[in-house]
């Protein structure tokens, strides 16, 4: 019989790792329902980890089977204007388009954005951090990924609303969002198709002006490059956001850990790979669809149906990660799944990475002592996919202003 979760909800969005250990405990794979569809779902580490890198799990639309193709999400998500891109694709055309974005999303752009993250980060925490609380979502964690995202695509910041609000839907900030991704699909793709148009004659020297100037085998058509804009927007922006609210509110339930990384910062980037382990912004990868002859953990898939593939139940499974439910910054094990393996492994991930340095850096260091603000409940998202907070209200200790007269007394040094 088939597990219901959307049955299980609230419980399983606000905490869906006890479910998930009990199916792990029970077997590798089970079928489940979930927003009304039917699919398989794959719970441990050594089974998604090979899934994910496994030739007969098709992530293009063209594999799914009659069914799954009626489903609202499969029908508005994979056949519509912006399924042309990496995470729909199969080889070959996978990697044409991954090698198209692979030549001008390169690791030296990413390090030059640093000086502007720095400066969008401290800005932002300059407009509350006086006050000692804030909704740390909406302050912090989703204005800094959406204005680095925005400017690295070279969106005019008029627009930029609009691509937030696209995104959110698309990754289910509310219940029933799921059943509006076609809509924001068409909506975005004409937006986009004018966009790119732009973009092929402007010469401007962002990620999309770039990526339109591409010549030879990997030059990208109008449908590719609209798709590619959208995945770098939905998947630049909400791993963020979901990095940096699911790591904090770890740290404010584990407060040993908080202190041990305020007084550590040399630790910061291993304790980004754990939070990414221990509560993933994907906790579930893409859909795919099986191929005749799949079989995974023994258990035969019929051809077109859809698979999904937990990462959040991997990156728990106690057979890979001793104390797999317990928060360690000091973990040495750091290959987790949170940004997937073989072909599909995030191509931002450097850039995700990057963004949270910065932002648990700077906020460690400016809001001390974070803690849950009990006045205020906690909101998730609601989705298949994605595992983060619509918001996240916090207190921390605010660092009293210098008095006047100490003020005066500090001496500037005389240039040497």
């Amino acid at each position: 019989m088939a597990v219901n979760l959307d049955a299980l909800r609230p419980g399983f969005t606000e905490d869906p790792y006890a479910v998930l250990k009990d199916l792990r405990e029970a077997g590798p794979v089970h079928q489940i329902e979930v927003f009304g569809m039917s699919m398989w779902l794959v719970t441990r580490y050594a089974d998604v980890r090979a899934a994910l890198n496994n030739p007969l799990l098709a992530s293009h639309g063209s594999a799914a089977g009659p069914v799954p193709r009626t489903y609202p999400m499969v029908a508005g998500g994979w056949f519509s204007d912006v399924a042309d891109h990496m995470l729909m694709s199969d080889v070959p055309d996978h990697t044409r388009l991954r090698r198209a974005v692979s030549r001008e999303f390169t690791p030296r752009r990413i390090a030059a954005l640093r000086p502007r993250i720095e400066q969008v980060a401290s800005s932002l925490i300059d407009s509350f951090v006086n006050d000692g609380q804030c909704d740390l979502i909406s302050s912090f964690a989703s204005p800094l990924p959406v204005t680095v995202i925005m400017e690295l695509l070279g969106v005019p910041e008029v627009d930029r609303e609009n691509f937030k609000y696209w995104a959110d839907v698309v990754t289910g900030v509310n219940e029933g969002d799921h059943e509006l991704v076609a809509g924001i699909h068409e909506e975005a793709s004409g937006y986009l198709r004018d966009l790119v148009a732009w973009k092929r004659t402007s010469g401007d020297t962002d990620l999309i002006g770039s990526l339109a100037r591409v010549t030879g085998e990997d030059a990208l058509n109008d449908r590719e490059l609209v798709s590619l804009a959208f995945l770098l927007l939905v998947a630049g922006y909400v791993t963020t956001i979901d990095l940096i609210g699911n790591g904090i509110l770890a740290l404010t339930r584990n407060p040993e850990q908080q202190e041990l990384l305020a007084r550590s910062p040399s630790l910061l980037p291993g304790a980004i790979e754990e939070f990414l382990r221990f509560d993933p912004p994907t906790s579930h990868a893409t859909l795919r669809f099986a191929r005749p002859g799949l079989q995974i953990g023994g258990v035969p898939i019929p051809p077109g149906d859809v698979v999904l593939l937990s990462l959040a139940s991997a990156n728990h499974d106690a057979a890979r990660y001793p104390r797999a439910d317990v928060l360690n910054i000091e973990r040495a094990d750091r290959q987790h799944l949170a940004f997937g393996h073989g072909i599909h492994f995030c191509l931002g991930a450097p850039l995700a990475r990057l963004e949270g340095e910065i932002a648990f850096r700077t906020l460690l260091q400016r809001c001390p002592g974070l803690v849950l603000n009990p006045d205020e409940p906690l909101a998730w998202r609601v989705s298949i996919n994605i595992r983060g907070l619509k918001s996240l209200p916090v207190r921390f200790r605010t660092k009293p202003a210098m008095p006047l007269d100490e003020q005066a007394t500090i001496k500037v040094p005389k240039p040497s």
